[in-house]
């Protein structure tokens, strides 16, 4: 766990902050820095005040349950000549967009949330009723909803893409994006 902060420390910054809300996940970073020597450079924590020059957030966005709210923390977190780096996917409406429920392509589109999480509770028994109550949650974010988060805090996009599902290439467009959009990338600056 914590591998993006570890690879940041170990290919030379000096600073390196990993931020998690679950605990055994901060364990995890933490045991690892120890071992890779990098504990001087980089700590595992549930919460800083800290300023950065740099935010990185992966595989992150369509599980938060509160996106704008994360984007108004990472701008309190973040100097103002700073930059925020962005990737998630699959966003909503990918073939796979609902994770561990698109059992099969779109699974998660064709069946409705409880009948996804009656099935889920043949396996898992934590008691989740809706998706953003299972472990890491899920938000059902799409490109559009994820365009219009960012429009309305206080980021805006320096850079943006949409990578295109590999075999689906030829399919990939503006009317088309959210169904086949792989993953998406942004810079974001704040305004």
């Amino acid at each position: 766990m914590g591998d993006n902060a570890l690879e940041l420390a170990a290919n030379g910054c000096r600073h390196v902050i990993g931020l998690d809300i679950q605990g055994e996940r901060l364990a995890a970073g933490r045991a690892k820095a120890m071992e890779m020597g990098l504990s001087d450079r980089v700590l595992f924590v549930k919460e800083t005040n800290e300023k950065a020059d740099v935010i990185l957030s992966t595989d992150a966005f369509e599980h938060f349950e509160d996106p704008a709210g994360i984007l108004r923390i990472m701008r309190s977190l973040l100097r103002d000549d700073g930059y925020l780096l962005v990737e998630f996917g699959c966003t909503w409406y990918h073939p796979l967009g609902g994770h561990l429920f698109s059992v099969f392509p779109w699974a998660h589109l064709l069946f409705t949330e409880r009948a996804l999480l009656r099935w889920r509770s043949d396996f898992k028994t934590d008691g989740a009723t809706r998706f953003h109550e299972v472990a890491g949650g899920l938000n059902k974010m799409t490109i559009a909803r994820w365009e219009q988060t960012v429009a309305a805090s206080d980021f805006r996009f320096d850079e943006y893409t949409l990578v295109p599902i590999r075999t689906a290439k030829r399919l990939h467009n503006r009317l088309t994006r959210e169904l086949f959009t792989s993953i998406l990338r942004a810079r974001l600056v704040p305004r």
